[in-house]
């Protein structure tokens, strides 16, 4: 689950707390082509106003034309589906004839808003269970391959951050990078052994790891949801992240540095024992090459390559990209 979708649930929070009624939409199920994925949220005022989004706007209209009158004590959770024909998913702005079923669910109490965002905001990962027919809600320690799931009777939505980002280095590249990664659902961990970096950051945010950065690395136990950046410039410090982060199931490893570093790099872990296999899952120089310059850019540049390869489409992106 996203950072947009807990920013809908904080929302919600706050509105119950200041005493409106609130309804809260979750994309169950879609088929085709949809506007937003499973598992994505909007939260509606009794007064009309909305947080989050479901679609690409048509649909949030006729949220809108549903508005409830009556007290969400004395209503029921109910399932809304859109688009089953041609005619009404052009209707409602469904792509290519594409459906989406909602699960629209009174919000009655705050309770279990206040205890989730309080957990995931000290980096919990949380398991929301919701029985449709009771309205009831539990919460449990979120696996990390557990995914949203609905048999019409339950909803199962995972939230906190499935995915991880593991930064060697607290430098002002990191900064950028930590900002972009945490907008883009990423839990950011932090590793620098070096005195005056660690300072006014958003411990809220991030994460920071004591120790060496391959003790750090091996205590993390990187798993595929996991990504792991070497930015320190410091060939000590990234050298020791790396020998153990390419020994992981880490989905992305990558350092920084220009193209002859590079290679100078992947010598020397040659060298220490890294074999020619793990060497070329090595990501650097890093980032996709869009003429980066600025710290900024670069951080940009990293995060356009993590994504890329998390949603399966970095060789489609390079292809497409030496088309344009």
């Amino acid at each position: 689950m996203d950072s947009v979708d807990l920013a809908v649930l904080r929302r919600a929070r706050d509105w119950l707390h200041d005493g409106y009624s609130v309804v809260l939409y979750t994309v169950v199920e879609t088929w085709g082509s949809a506007p937003r994925p499973v598992g994505s949220l909007l939260a509606l005022r009794s007064d009309g106003r909305v947080e989050g989004s479901v679609s690409g706007g048509c649909v949030e209209d006729d949220l809108l034309a549903r508005l409830p009158s009556v007290d969400n004590q004395h209503q029921a959770c109910e399932l809304i589906t859109y688009g089953i024909s041609k005619e009404e998913s052009a209707r409602f702005g469904l792509p290519c004839g594409g459906t989406l079923r909602l699960l629209r669910e009174p919000l009655v109490t705050s309770a279990w808003l206040d205890e989730l965002l309080e957990r995931c905001g000290n980096h919990g990962r949380v398991l929301r269970r919701l029985d449709v027919a009771t309205g009831d809600v539990s919460l449990s320690v979120l696996a990390h391959n557990e995914t949203l799931q609905f048999d019409g009777r339950v909803l199962k939505a995972p939230f906190g951050p499935s995915w991880r980002l593991l930064m060697i280095g607290a430098g002002q590249l990191s900064r950028y990078v930590a900002e972009l990664a945490i907008g883009l659902g990423f839990e950011v961990l932090i590793c620098d052994p070096r005195d005056g970096y660690a300072h006014d950051w958003d411990e809220t945010a991030v994460r920071f790891l004591s120790g060496m950065p391959d003790d750090v690395v091996l205590a993390i136990k990187p798993d595929p949801h996991t990504a792991v950046v070497a930015l320190t410039h410091d060939p000590l410090l990234d050298d020791l992240a790396l020998l153990a982060a390419l020994r992981s199931e880490a989905f992305y490893v990558g350092a920084l540095g220009s193209r002859l570093n590079s290679e100078k790099r992947k010598s020397r872990l040659l060298g220490l024992g890294v074999s020619q296999r793990e060497v070329e899952r090595l990501h650097g120089p890093i980032g996709l090459p869009i003429g980066s310059r600025t710290p900024a850019e670069i951080a940009l540049s990293l995060m356009a390559q993590v994504v890329a390869i998390k949603n399966g489409t970095q060789q489609q992106a390079v292809t497409e990209r030496r088309c344009a």
